[in-house]
């Protein structure tokens, strides 16, 4: 419940009307009830009057509820408010929106100006790109600090990924973006050629038909439900090498929530490691990669005791390799790479629980 207090609401009139603003009144919508105020919250609007330059004016002060359907936190529900903000004055007897504005820890309201973009601003570490570390790999040179790199990725995934939760609504949700949200699988599929000549539409369409019973399938698993990063990937790791020539890591750009399926970001970083055992013209996963792929599986399910993740993880690896095999994101691959991600996409939704230890029998 978000409490406003008088002189709160007072100070963002000021600020977000400007000129010589006075605050008259508030309460319920109908009324100038202050105790009103008091209750003002998610989904109950307040009535404000004011004086401008000896002109008076009102206004209704709203804030959204929170909910199951993917308005959960804070930040879900600035998206929509941020959307009525810019798009409601356009259409014509719409009611016009006069300001807009956050809560601070303090309870101060804060108004935005003339939104037009956001940004965020985060400190500076060192480091070096992990992906630059595979290309090195690539070239031929493993060593056994890259090993257990990868293992450290895997034990810091089993602690963050025991941390759990029980709102059964916010795993569904995960799993209903997975499949249907514009950064994921429908909309990697929608950003192919259309039509494609290596996937064509039916393939598709059968594809996005199997995704469906994997949806329901997973209705049965949230009580999986836990903390993740959710894009973990090499372009979102930065490395460095500590005194004892060892690497530590850092994280980047955490995406999609605080909670969901931890065979996301186990998905996503193995991933990578076929990927890049493929990228040079390979169509079967071996050497440092593969290496490289194992230990880092190894490690998390030693670390976890997780099996229960095979029988999941599937439709995460169609999303990411969905998006490796994407002639946008990856224009330069060689046909038979493409080709083999491709096959991994089909096939790895046909068995009840990922064989991690074959990868290469999805790539065929």
């Amino acid at each position: 419940m978000i409490e406003m207090k008088r002189e709160h609401i007072e100070r963002y009139l000021q600020e977000a009307l400007g000129g010589d603003v006075t605050f008259t009144g508030a309460g319920d919508i109908g009324s100038l009830d202050e105790q009103g105020i008091k209750d003002f919250g998610y989904g109950k609007p307040l009535l404000v009057r004011w004086e401008k330059d000896g002109v008076s004016g009102e206004g209704v002060i709203s804030a959204m509820r929170g909910d199951k359907y993917g308005h959960q936190d804070y930040w879900d529900r600035a998206r929509i408010l941020l959307f009525q903000y810019e798009t409601s004055a356009r259409l014509s007897k719409h009611v016009r929106p006069l300001g807009a504005g956050y809560v601070n820890a303090e309870g101060r309201m804060i108004p935005l100006h003339e939104v037009r973009e956001f940004f965020i601003v985060n400190e500076k570490l060192e480091g070096s790109d992990y992906f630059l570390e595979l290309e090195r790999i690539r070239k031929g040179e493993l060593l056994g600090q890259d090993l257990e790199l990868t293992r450290g990725f895997a034990r810091w995934l089993a602690e963050i990924h025991g941390v759990k939760h029980d709102e059964v609504d916010r795993y569904d949700r995960r799993i209903r973006n997975l499949i249907g949200d514009c950064e994921c699988i429908y909309g990697i599929i929608d950003g192919y050629p259309h039509p494609y000549s290596m996937f064509p539409p039916e393939r598709f369409l059968a594809l996005e038909k199997r995704l469906v019973d994997w949806r329901w399938k997973l209705k049965g698993y949230t009580h999986r439900l836990a903390e993740v990063h959710g894009d973990f990937h090499p372009w979102n790791v930065l490395v460095r090498r500590d005194e004892g020539a060892a690497f530590d890591f850092s994280v980047l750009d955490r995406s999609r929530g605080v909670w969901g399926e931890p065979a996301d970001d186990v998905a996503t970083m193995s991933m990578n490691y076929v990927l890049y055992g493929l990228l040079d013209g390979n169509t079967q996963l071996e050497g440092p990669f593969l290496d490289l792929y194992m230990a880092f599986w190894e490690s998390y399910l030693e670390a976890t005791g997780d099996r229960e993740m095979l029988e999941v993880i599937a439709p995460f690896y169609v999303f990411r390799g969905l998006v490796v095999a994407s002639p946008e994101w990856y224009p330069r691959l060689a046909p038979q790479v493409r080709t083999a991600l491709l096959s991994l996409v089909e096939k790895v939704l046909e068995d009840e629980r990922f064989d991690y230890a074959d990868i290469n029998r999805y790539l065929r």
